[in-house]
């Protein structure tokens, strides 16, 4: 393999001790990225601490089965990174068009299959057109979201009536119940209940409800565990009967000020950019556009050529 080329490995724990740098040089713009592998790693610590290596078997013709990850090398320094899980789209950090042509080029070539692309909308829509050519499928333009950071934070003025409250044991059903809904809400297709809880997006999460002064919760937002400083607010969430009253805007303060509390150097959210309700809100309270994200979903027809 030339050495200023895309770098392929199975084993994630291989690419962080190459890429990691580079992943945390810009932690807001790669937070999704970041959170993946947090995720693995996470998920391969046994209970005494040890950690078996994050990887996958791999044998002939099971390339979508397997997992595999990369980075794109240019003159000893890493300026880009893919990854890629069982049953999952391949998550890309920024490329030009050239890059994600060469690593879409790579990948057909071996014989890699995704269900969708995953990354900041240009570099989604330059690599979905290259995935088109080189695999013979058809991408249609899946979700849209944008990303926010968080410049001064301005909670609402005045502040709606009631207080926040740090979620405790007592709420496991209503987390349950709200985070069901959440999904539904947006589109995930996920089953939530007290066995599945563990394995989900919305599992080992700090969660804060804002509730009434009669101790009604109205409005609930999660913190995920921060990585390389950052935390990111996800999800905030408000039964249909409360919207409208400033719940979900104060919730989503008071999540942003716990986590800059307890040392976080940015705060970070993704909204719907379909939604404009969603996204004024969190601009009034000091969110600021970092950049737009998109989905690319991939399909073929049953003889394996691509769909008109």
């Amino acid at each position: 393999m030339r050495p200023d080329d895309w770098h392929l490995t199975e084993d994630a724990d291989g690419l962080l001790a190459r890429a990691g740098a580079f992943l945390r040089s810009r932690p807001v713009r790669h937070i999704v990225t970041l959170g993946v592998f947090e995720g693995l790693r996470a998920r391969e610590t046994a209970p005494d601490g040890t950690r078996a290596p994050v990887s996958g078997a791999q044998g002939p013709g099971v390339r979508a089965a397997a997992p595999v990850f990369g980075w794109l090398e240019r003159a000893g320094e890493v300026g880009a990174t893919f990854y890629h899980l069982p049953s999952r789209g391949i998550g890309l950090t920024a490329l030009t068009p050239a890059q994600a042509d060469g690593l879409a080029a790579r990948l057909a070539g071996l014989g890699y299959a995704f269900p969708y692309v995953s990354a900041d909308q240009d570099t989604a829509a330059a690599f979905a057109a290259a995935w088109r050519r080189h695999a013979g499928v058809t991408a249609a333009l899946g979700v849209r979201l944008c990303l926010y950071r968080l410049g001064e934070l301005a909670p609402p003025r005045p502040a709606p009536a009631g207080r926040g409250r740090p979620a405790d044991e007592g709420d496991r059903e209503r987390l349950m119940e709200w985070c069901r809904r959440f999904a539904a809400d947006v589109g995930e297709d996920v089953a939530i209940d007290a066995t599945t809880w563990a394995g989900t997006r919305f599992a080992g999460k700090r969660y804060t409800f804002w509730e009434l002064p009669d101790g009604t919760p109205v409005s609930m937002a999660g913190r995920k565990p921060r990585i390389a400083g950052v935390a990111q607010v996800d999800p905030v969430y408000t039964p249909a009967r409360f919207r409208g009253r400033g719940f979900a805007g104060a919730v989503t303060a008071e999540v942003s000020r716990a986590a800059l509390a307890a040392g976080a150097k940015e705060v970070v959210l993704f909204t719907n950019a379909a939604d404009p309700t969603s996204n004024a809100l969190y601009q009034r309270l000091g969110f600021v556009r970092v950049t737009g994200w998109a989905t690319y979903d991939f399909a073929r027809d049953a003889c394996g050529r691509s769909r008109p």
